[in-house]
C-alpha cells in the first residue's frame, strides 16, 4: 500500500504523521505551531516535518497532503487570506515549495473543508447528500458539502461563517470557546489564564451558576447561528467539531432545543445534529481524502 505525509496546520498546533491509501493513520505526532513566528515560519516547520518523515517511514511516500488554517487556493496550494493570528501567512506557498524540495506532489486544503471532507466519507455525515460542518474553538469555521464534494464558492470562500454578522457583533465573537473563557473569568474577577474550556464545563457540571449560565449563552448563540445558516442551506445532517465538542454528552441536547427556539418546524424535523467522530484526526484524514480528489480530477483532465 502507498503511503502519504499528511500534516495539519493550526492555530496552536501542528498535527502530523504518516497516513496509509486506506486513510488509516500509523503514525500521529504534533508540535506547537508557535504561530507569531509567521507564515515563514510555519513553511519551514512545515519543510522540516515532511524531511523527517521521510526518514522515519520504512515505505517510500507517495504525497504531502496539507490542512491549514487560512483561506486556500486549492489550485495553487498557497494562502491568499488569514487572519491576524498567524502572521504574514498570506502568500505562503506550500504546494509549489514543497513538490520542488521534495519532488512529490503537494495538495492544500482549508483545515474546516478537511474535517468536513473527513465526516462526509467517513464519519458523522457519510451518505448525506448536503452535509454542514461547523468547527467551534478560538473562532467559528464552516464547510458545505454537497453529495460528499466541498463546495467551495466562487473563490474558494464559501461558507467563511465566523465573520456572519449578528447581535451587533459576528457569529465566532459571539459564539466561540474564547468567549466563553473570557466571560466566566471576568464574572469570577480572576485572569483569563486560569480558564479553559474543559474547566469551564467540570464546573457547570458541578453546579457552578457562572459557568452554566456562560454556557447556556454560548448555546443560544450557536443555535441561532446554525438556524440562520440552515435557513439558506437546508441541509441533511449539521456536524459539530473543535476542541469544546467533546462536550457532546453535555451540549447535544442543550444546542438542539436552541435550534428548535430559532428553526421553524418543517425545517428543524428534517435536519440532524451530530457530533464529529474523527476528532483530533479529522484534519489529517481530510488532508488525505482531498490529495486523493485532486488527483482523480487531474487524471480526468
Amino acid at each position: 500500500m502507498r503511503h502519504y505525509i499528511s500534516i495539519d496546520i493550526g492555530g496552536t498546533a501542528i498535527k502530523y504523521g504518516i497516513i496509509r491509501e486506506d486513510a488509516e493513520i500509523l503514525l500521529r505526532k504534533s508540535m506547537p505551531t508557535e504561530a507569531y513566528k509567521g507564515g515563514p515560519g510555519i513553511l519551514e516547520k512545515v519543510i522540516g516535518i515532511v524531511a523527517d518523515l521521510q526518514k522515519e517511514s520504512e515505505a517510500d511516500i507517495s504525497g504531502i497532503c496539507i490542512s491549514t488554517a487560512g483561506m486556500v487556493d486549492i489550485k495553487e496550494g498557497s494562502i491568499f487570506y488569514s487572519a491576524p493570528l498567524i502572521p504574514n501567512f498570506i502568500g505562503t506557498q506550500f504546494k509549489r515549495t514543497l513538490e520542488e524540495r521534495f519532488h512529490l506532489r503537494c495538495e492544500v486544503e482549508n483545515d474546516v473543508n478537511c474535517a468536513g471532507l473527513a465526516e462526509c466519507r467517513s464519519g458523522s455525515a457519510k451518505g448525506s447528500k448536503v452535509a454542514l460542518m461547523l468547527t467551534i474553538g478560538t473562532g467559528i469555521g464552516g464547510c458545505i458539502l454537497l453529495d460528499g464534494k466541498v463546495f467551495h464558492g466562487f473563490s474558494n470562500s464559501a461558507c467563511e461563517v465566523g465573520y456572519m454578522h449578528m447581535d451587533g457583533s459576528d457569529f465566532q465573537t459571539l459564539g466561540a470557546t474564547s468567549i466563553l473563557t473570557k466571560k466566566v473569568a471576568e464574572r469570577k474577577g480572576e485572569c483569563e489564564e486560569n480558564w479553559n474550556g474543559y474547566r469551564i464545563f467540570e464546573e457547570a457540571k458541578r453546579g457552578d451558576a457562572i459557568c452554566i449560565r456562560a454556557i447556556d449563552e454560548m448555546v443560544d448563540v450557536l443555535g441561532k447561528g446554525i438556524s440562520n445558516i440552515c435557513y439558506v442551506l437546508n441541509p441533511e445532517v449539521v456536524v459539530l467539531g473543535g476542541g469544546i465538542m467533546a462536550q457532546e454528552e453535555y451540549l447535544k441536547d442543550k444546542i438542539e432545543r436552541a435550534i428548535k427556539k430559532y428553526l421553524v418546524s418543517g425545517i428543524e424535523e428534517h435536519t440532524t445534529l451530530a457530533f464529529a467522530r474523527h476528532q483530533n484526526d479529522a484534519g489529517m484524514i481530510g488532508a488525505f481524502y482531498h490529495f486523493c480528489e485532486m488527483t482523480e480530477n487531474q487524471k480526468r483532465n
